[in-house]
C-alpha cells in the first residue's frame, strides 16, 4: 500500500487515495493528527523498543550490534526499576504529553525532534539518538495506520521542508534526510521518496483550482517557513515534470515552535525573574531564561540544564531584589516544566488567533500563577520571527519575478491573524487562501505518492 507520510515538526499524519479521494487514517483514537512528542520511561528503553519493533531479522541482528552498551543498559534500568517485559515504556502523541506533565523528572520527554536533525555539530552518538527516536515515532505512526487499514504500507512519500538548519543548509539537508532514510527503512517502508512540503501543499490545493494561477505557497510548519511560487492549474496538473514550473522557493529554520519560545519568553518568563532588578540595580541576565525556553536547540537545553546553570540560578537567588521570583525558576529547572512553560506559550498562540485575550494557568508551577496576554502583546513580541518569514516570502518573489495572483496558506501559525495581516501588509493587494492549516501537507504527499508509485 502507498502513503504520504507528513512527519511534521509539531504534528504527524498519515494519508491514503480511496477512491480517488485522499483522507487521512486516524493514527491516536479518532485523531489523523498525532503530536510529535515522545515520553520514554528511561532514555534507553528507546533504542531497545526500536530493536524490539524490527521486523527484518538481518536490520534487527545488525541494529542490536550497534547499539550493545545501550541496550545492555536497557535491561539493567529494567531490572533496577522492575520494569515488567510486556510493560509499556514508550508514550506517544498526546498521551506522551499526560506522560510528561504527570511525571516530568522521572523520564525522557521529546518534543519536535526534527527540529534537530539538521543540527550542525551533531556527534555520531547524537546522530544514532535522533534515529533511533524518529524510529520509534514513525514505527508507532505506520503501525498504528496499518492496524487501522487492516493492510501493510510499503511506499511512501516523506514532505521535508526546503532546509533543515539555515546554517551549511547542503550539509544540514544531507544529515536529516539520511536520518530520515534510516527511520523509514527501519519502520519499515521498503521504498522512500522525499518531496518539499510547500510543494506538497501545493498539489493539494492545485486539485482544486478552476483557473491558471501563479501561487505564492506559504508553509508555516512547527520548525520551519517554506515559501514556494508556483504555476499551477488545470494546465499543469497531469505534467509528469514540474520543475519548469517552480519559479522560486525559499525556506529556513524559524517556524511556529520560534512563536512559542517568543512568547514564552516575553510574558511567561517574567514570572520567574526575567526583567527584574539585582539588588545592585542591574538587570537580571536573561540568557539562562531563552535557554530554558529555546526548546529547539540541543545546546541551549544542555547548558540550561547543567550544573553550572543551577548554581548560577542559585547565586542570582541570593543577589537577587526579588528572590521569590529565583525559587521559581529553581523550581521550574529541577521539575523539568520548561517544555510544559512553552506548551502554555503555544496554546496562548493558538487561542489568541480566536480571541483578544487569553490567560495562561500555570498552576503546576504554583497555585493560582497565571499570566494573561493580548493580542497586541502578542504581535508585539513575535516581530523577530515574523520578519524573517515575511523575508522568506519576499524572496521567494523576487527569485519568481513576477507577483502572486494568490497568496496559498498552510501549517498551524498560518491561522494567526497576526500573521495573516503582516503579509498582506507586505505583499500587497494579493488573496489570501486557507488550506487544510494541519492537513495539506499530507494530501499532497499522497497525491505525490500515486502519481510516483503507480
Amino acid at each position: 500500500m502507498i502513503c504520504g507520510f507528513d512527519y511534521g515538526t509539531s504534528n504527524c499524519a498519515i494519508g491514503i487515495e480511496e477512491d480517488g479521494k485522499v483522507r487521512l487514517v486516524p493514527l491516536e483514537g479518532t485523531n489523523t493528527f498525532l503530536p510529535s512528542t515522545l515520553y520514554a520511561l528511561d532514555r534507553d528503553l528507546i533504542s531497545e523498543s526500536v530493536a524490539r519493533n524490527l521486523t527484518d531479522p538481518q536490520a534487527r541482528a545488525l541494529f542490536v550490534e550497534q547499539r550493545r552498551l545501550i541496550l545492555s543498559r536497557a535491561q539493567r534500568v529494567r531490572r533496577e526499576e522492575d520494569i515488567a517485559s510486556d510493560e509499556q515504556t514508550l508514550f506517544f502523541g498526546r498521551a506522551a504529553f499526560s506522560e510528561y506533565y504527570q511525571w516530568p523528572e522521572d523520564g525522557y520527554f521529546v518534543k519536535s525532534p526534527k527540529s534537530f536533525l539538521g543540527g550542525s555539530g551533531l556527534r555520531e552518538q547524537h546522530i544514532h539518538f535522533f534515529e533511533d527516536v524518529v524510529t520509534a515515532m514513525m514505527q508507532n505512526i505506520k503501525q498504528q495506520a496499518e492496524k487501522n487499514l487492516g493492510q501493510e504500507i510499503t511506499h511512501t512519500v516523506i514532505g521535508r521542508p526546503v532546509n533543515f538548519q539555515g546554517i551549511d543548509s547542503e550539509a544540514s539537508n544531507r544529515q536529516a534526510l539520511d536520518i530520515l532514510t534510516t527511520a523509514g527503512k527501519r519502520a519499515g517502508f521498503k521504498e522512500i521518496e522525499f518531496l518539499y512540503e510547500p510543494i506538497a501543499a501545493g498539489l493539494d490545493f492545485e486539485a482544486k483550482m478552476t483557473q491558471n494561477q501563479t501561487v505564492l505557497v506559504v508553509d508555516i510548519g512547527g520548525g520551519t517557513t517554506d515559501c514556494a511560487m508556483v504555476k499551477m492549474g488545470p494546465d499543469f496538473a497531469s505534467k509528469e515534470d514540474r520543475s519548469a514550473d517552480f519559479l522560486g522557493h525559499t525556506g529556513e529554520r524559524i517556524g511556529g515552535n520560534d512563536l512559542d519560545i517568543r512568547v514564552a519568553g516575553k510574558h511567561l518568563m517574567p514570572l520567574f525573574g526575567m526583567d527584574s532588578n539585582l539588588k545592585t540595580g542591574l538587570p537580571m541576565p536573561t540568557q539562562l531564561y531563552w535557554n530554558a525556553v529555546t526548546t529547539n536547540d540541543v545546546t541551549a537545553l544542555a547548558t540550561f540544564n547543567s550544573l553550572e546553570t543551577k548554581l548560577q540560578i542559585e547565586q542570582l537567588r541570593l543577589d537577587a531584589s526579588e528572590p521569590k521570583l529565583l525559587e521559581r525558576f529553581l523550581h521550574l529547572r529541577e521539575e523539568k516544566h520548561n517544555y510544559h512553560l512553552v506548551r502554555n506559550a503555544e496554546e496562548a498562540k493558538i487561542a489568541l488567533s480566536d480571541q483578544q485575550e487569553h490567560k495562561a494557568l500555570l498552576d503546576y508551577i504554583e497555585k493560582g500563577l497565571n499570566c494573561s496576554i493580548s493580542r497586541d502583546q502578542f504581535s508585539h513580541s513575535i516581530q523577530p520571527p515574523l520578519e524573517k518569514m515575511l523575508t522568506l516570502m519576499s524572496e521567494a518573489i523576487k527569485q519568481a519575478g513576477v507577483q502572486p495572483d494568490v497568496i496559498y496558506m498552510t501549517g498551524g501559525s498560518a491561522k494567526s491573524p497576526v500573521i495573516r495581516e503582516a503579509i498582506q501588509h507586505r505583499i500587497g493587494d494579493v488573496p489570501v487562501l486557507d488550506g487544510d492549516h494541519f492537513g495539506s501537507v499530507a494530501a499532497g504527499l499522497t497525491v505525490w505518492a500515486k502519481r510516483i508509485f503507480r
